[in-house]
């Protein structure tokens, strides 16, 4: 590796670790507000959504550069690849948690209403996904990258719970059924970080071994567009 796209590498390294910090805290402020309603933290993150929006486009940026000025093959491709996708995907996850935030700024114009509903479990559960996805990528361990793909089953137990949880609400008290379509959503939301952090998980596997291994997770008779 010549000494330019050395440093061009690790700068990449740098940034992406910087956009998975950004991304984890603002998971984490998401579940902040929506935990103890306070609406002007939701604010401050909708109004922060375009931090995580710049870091995605100078990163794709950086990474076309890369490309076209040193045209790396082998490790270092398959690096900038896994980069580009990792990119996306933390992109995503900061939108989804902008997208909680909204949310809860809505459920804040009126009082609760029925019996308050515990997400508690299935934030903890999508946090520590995405925490430990991050963990593998920084300690570059296909292990660890498993074990997340392998939890992504106990956050869609989680996310059902939320659901059936909010059906009740509705059917003993349909007057607020805007209010209780927000708490549907959010819990949409929080499962589809949970997704990209198993995204993220496969794409460390892929960074390591060069295997795709969302193929692994494709159920008999599914196409790459199952599951």
């Amino acid at each position: 590796m010549s000494v330019h796209l050395e440093r061009e590498i690790n700068r990449l390294k740098q940034r992406i670790l910087e956009m998975c910090a950004r991304a984890e805290r603002t998971v984490q402020d998401a579940v902040a507000a929506l935990a103890s309603r306070d609406t002007a933290l939701a604010r401050r993150l909708i109004e922060e959504d375009d931090v995580i929006d710049r870091y995605e486009v100078e990163i794709e940026e950086d990474c076309l550069k890369v490309l076209a000025l040193h045209q790396p093959v082998a490790t270092d491709l398959r690096f900038i690849v896994a980069v580009m996708r990792l990119n996306g995907d933390l992109e995503r996850i900061g939108d989804l948690a902008v997208h909680i935030a909204e949310r809860v700024v809505e459920i804040c114009r009126e009082p609760p209403s029925g019996p308050a509903i515990d997400f508690r479990p299935l934030a903890d559960q999508t946090i520590s996904m995405l925490r430990r996805s991050i963990d593998a990528l920084i300690d570059l361990d296909a292990r660890k990258a498993r074990e997340v793909i392998e939890a992504d089953d106990a956050v869609d137990v989680a996310d059902r719970a939320v659901v059936e949880q909010v059906k009740s609400r509705i059917r003993n008290n349909p007057t607020r059924l805007d209010q209780d379509l927000h708490l549907m959503a959010i819990a949409r939301h929080f499962e589809r970080i949970a997704d990209h952090a198993v995204n993220i998980a496969e794409d460390v596997i892929y960074l390591l071994e060069g295997r795709i291994a969302r193929h692994e997770r494709l159920q008999p008779g599914e196409g790459a567009g199952g599951g």
